[in-house]
């Protein structure tokens, strides 16, 4: 009987998991596979980060301060990010909320200025970065959660 129940119990701790890790990756981001580049020169990393239908996630200006904004941050180093354009978020009202938030769902197509520098030697190198996102669907919100990426960037002169 002790069998029995430690094998139910064990079940059910795999089916928890198995449930949180599906609802874990409501948000997926697709970047670009390689990158060129020449030195003294901007380049644009064109993101996609798909929202799991059903869900949204918090604009990068949400309406309350409590919210969770959606970031993209790269790390320092020998090739820099300028800036980080993501496209206007929707209005949208929830039953939860008493004012419409502030968020974006399904495909968000958004934009990195990458800066190559003069200086930058010829070779392959690699753009860091954190997406920082908390998912919600019309009932609960997930905890929030980074997604790390790396661009390989390819300098020629």
């Amino acid at each position: 009987m002790k069998l029995c129940s430690f094998l139910v119990a064990a079940a059910l701790a795999l089916s928890a998991q198995t449930s949180l890790n599906s609802l874990s990756s409501v948000v997926n981001i697709v970047a670009p596979e390689k990158v060129v580049a020449k030195p003294n020169t901007t380049q644009n990393l064109d993101f996609t980060l798909q929202v799991k239908q059903g869900f949204h996630v918090n604009s990068t200006t949400p309406t309350d301060e409590y919210l969770i904004p959606l970031r993209l941050t790269f790390n320092e180093g020998a090739l820099q990010v300028a800036d980080v354009v993501f496209p206007k978020p929707k209005m949208q009202t929830f039953e939860f909320a008493n004012k419409p938030m502030s968020v974006y769902e399904g495909d968000i197509r958004t934009t990195a200025k990458l800066k190559i520098p003069a200086t930058a030697p010829a070779g392959l190198q690699t753009v860091v970065g954190k997406l920082r996102y908390q998912a919600c669907n019309d009932r609960m919100c997930l905890p929030p959660r980074t997604l790390e990426i790396k661009v390989p960037v390819e300098i020629r002169n």
